[in-house]
């Protein structure tokens, strides 16, 4: 395989995409006409009662398609032909004087997989000479079959004339396109594993600035800067930096309270790659040493996630990973007295889900929760509710393994009051862990035929950590 950056220097492979999403399309619809694709890119969006727009986020699924992170574009591709076309925004010379040259026609058809670039002032005839011409408005409107395949959220503003599309199909393209981003391709691939690398230095940093600040805040800038200066200017979600207790909660978000006289540090933080994410977890001890309790807790959550590993493969079943980390968990809470009785009736009795109370893990793409997870957050089994992945992992597809153990009394309380569930914990042991606040390690794993690789790269072991913080 090319080393990453070789790859990535290479064009973003939109029209391979498109092929796969094409082929998805006519196995699930049976369709085998002259059909396209057609979809809307973000639109540029001001911000209410302000003259300035909104941050851009370009659409996944058109950025899928196109490669291209601009704003107000369209892009067709024609199925017959394999053709692929974008639409990009004229030429306003009003905006030059405060924004410069922007992307030209030229420019794109170098800079992206495409196969003809025009302005989108000519997406209307574009479409018409594409189009069945010799159906009138009403025969396109009564056809079996779709010309076009789009998104009815995404179709161009009300005065665009919509009779072009006509035979539409305006559901299947979306649960095509997240399907088809579920298994990655080496170009994928290396833009995560990029994110990955961008994400290992910025941790790093937080491990070497954590006994020289005073607040989470400070270590929130310290990874920021790192991730823009490598070349990531976006985070691929809100990071938590939860100190002490802030990290029994799941998606901590105000990081903003002071260090001392905490135990440790949950960094939940990852920087994005033009538009592909990584997300990485690591649990570090303030003082440069984990103290007993918490050292306990750290060491059941790495057997968690080694024991996880050893599972994965092409075809594996995600519930099978998800149940054998919470065997791990049990396991690990008997010994240290804070489960108590027998480990099958415990499991049976989903005590071990007011420890470890999320699911193990979900797809990573360009979306850091990615599509194609199929979870069904109606599940009765509270196990499994927060699931993110159900199902069989196919080869090709990368996703987090994050398991962790928490000591929220939000969370753990209402097991104490429960008759069926306190009998199984052991009150006055548990007392002296609440201060471990939580423990999470995470990892961003490829799932290959036979095995797995683990893109992730920052420091998780015990003593390498320690080695960091201590200079």
């Amino acid at each position: 395989m090319k080393h990453q950056d070789e790859i990535l220097r290479g064009k973003y492979p939109a029209k391979a995409h498109c092929s796969k999403v094409a082929a998805y399309l006519k196995e699930k619809t049976g369709i085998d006409g002259p059909s396209r694709i057609y979809l809307q890119g973000q639109k540029t969006r001001m911000i209410e009662d302000n003259d300035e727009p909104q941050p851009f986020r370009q659409r996944r699924h058109f950025f899928y398609l196109t490669g291209c992170a601009l704003p107000d574009c369209h892009v067709v591709y024609h199925i017959p032909t394999s053709t692929l076309t974008l639409f990009i925004p004229p030429l306003d010379p009003s905006s030059v004087i405060w924004s410069g040259l922007p992307l030209s026609v030229k420019d794109a058809l170098e800079k992206y997989d495409i196969d003809d670039c025009r302005p989108s002032t000519e997406l209307h005839d574009y479409l018409g000479e594409i189009g069945p011409q010799k159906l009138s408005f009403e025969e396109r409107q009564h056809a079996t079959q779709p010309l076009t395949f789009a998104e009815k959220a995404h179709l161009p503003e009300d005065q665009f004339d919509q009779s072009v599309f006509l035979p539409w199909n305006l559901d299947a393209l979306h649960d095509a396109i997240d399907e088809c981003r579920v298994t990655k391709d080496a170009y994928e691939v290396a833009a995560i594993q990029k994110a990955n690398e961008v994400s290992t230095a910025a941790h790093i940093a937080v491990m070497k600035n954590l006994k020289h600040v005073h607040n989470e805040q400070e270590l929130e800038a310290v990874f920021l800067e790192r991730s823009i200066a490598l070349g990531c200017k976006e985070q691929a979600y809100h990071g938590i930096f939860g100190s002490g207790r802030n990290a029994a909660t799941l998606h901590y978000q105000a990081n903003n309270q002071p260090l001392s006289g905490r135990w440790n540090l949950l960094v939940d933080a990852g920087a994005e790659w033009e538009c592909y994410c990584s997300d990485v977890t690591r649990t570090m001890p303030l003082g440069g040493k984990f103290n007993e309790e918490s050292e306990q807790i750290y060491k059941i959550v790495q057997r968690m996630q080694e024991e996880c590993f050893s599972m994965l493969k092409s075809g594996v079943q995600w519930e099978d990973v998800h149940v054998r980390a919470h065997e791990v968990a049990i396991e690990g809470l008997l010994n240290l007295g804070i489960l108590k009785g027998d480990k099958k009736a415990i499991f049976d009795a989903r005590t071990s889900v007011a420890f470890f109370p999320h699911g193990l893990g979900h797809y990573l793409g360009m979306d850091t929760h990615d599509t194609g997870g199929h979870p069904n957050y109606e599940d009765g089994d509270k196990m499994f509710q927060y699931l993110r992945v159900r199902g069989k992992l196919p080869e090709g597809s990368v996703i987090t393994v994050e398991p962790g153990v928490y000591f929220c009394r939000f969370i753990i309380e209402p097991y104490l009051q429960d008759e069926k569930q306190s009998k199984f914990i052991d009150e006055k042991v548990l007392e002296k862990y609440w201060d471990v606040g939580g423990v999470r390690i995470e990892d961003d794993i490829l799932i290959t035929k036979d095995g797995y690789e683990n893109l992730t790269t920052a420091p998780k072991g015990i003593d390498e950590m320690m080695k960091i913080i201590d200079g």
